[in-house]
Formats: C-alpha cells, structure tokens, sequence
C-alpha cells in the first residue's frame, strides 16, 4: 500500500504559480523578441529594395531631363546651355512648388494626441471620483 501524498500547502501552490507565471513572461518575452528581430530583417532588406529603386528611378529622371535638353537644342535650335538652363528652371519650380506644399501641410498638420490627451484627463477626473 502506498502512503498518502501530502496535498501541497496554499504556500507551495503560489510559489509554484509564481514560478510559472515567470516562465510563462520570459517565453513569452523570447518569442516577441524572435518575432520582432526576424520581422525587422524582413523590413531592412525591403528598405534596401527601396533605397536602390529610387536611386535607379532618380537615374531614370536625370535621363529624361538630358533628352528634353536635347530635344529643345534640335528641335528649337537653342544653344545647349540655354536649353539647360530652360529645363534647369522648370525643374527647380516643379521642385520649389512640391516642397512649398509639403511644408504647408506639415505645419498645418495638428501633431498633438488629442485622444490620448482626452483619455488621460478622463482617467483622472475618474480617479478623483473613486476617491472622494
């Protein structure tokens, strides 16, 4: 016959949850991280896709700015540095006007987290409340 085992004491059992919910954290802590690193290189490597498709398409450009040179000095009978200097102008409006622009929407772009704001101011009023 074998003895009776012992029911483990309230102690026991919350050091043993305590043990386990620590366990629990650290897999858990483990895993985002693992999660996190393999999805950051997956984004790294996208960026360099990126990086090297704009350079490619920056090239592309610069390109066709030298065929509209070209194209001016045939077909207009400029001299090169005058169909230059035409192309040069435009693109450097084209330029001026689309940074004007994206610096108007930036400034007129309200940065503050007004909901999170409002949320807090809630919270506290809500503490207020529970303690009065």
């Amino acid at each position: 016959m074998q003895p009776k085992r012992e029911a483990p004491s309230l102690g026991d059992l919350f050091s043993d949850l305590s043990r386990q919910m620590t366990t629990l954290v650290r897999q858990e802590i483990t895993l985002a991280r693992t999660e996190m690193t393999h999805k950051a290189t997956r984004v790294g490597k996208d960026i360099g896709f990126l990086a090297v498709g704009g350079a490619v398409a920056y090239a592309g450009l610069l390109a066709i700015i030298a065929a509209v040179i070209f194209l001016l000095v045939e077909v207009l009978h400029l001299p090169s540095w005058v169909s230059a200097l035409i192309v040069g102008l435009v693109v450097a409006i084209i330029g001026y006007v689309l940074v004007r622009r994206g610096l108007d929407a930036l400034t007129r772009e309200d940065l503050t987290p007004a909901q999170t704001i409002d949320t807090i101011k809630e919270n506290a009023e809500w503490a207020k409340e529970q303690t009065r």
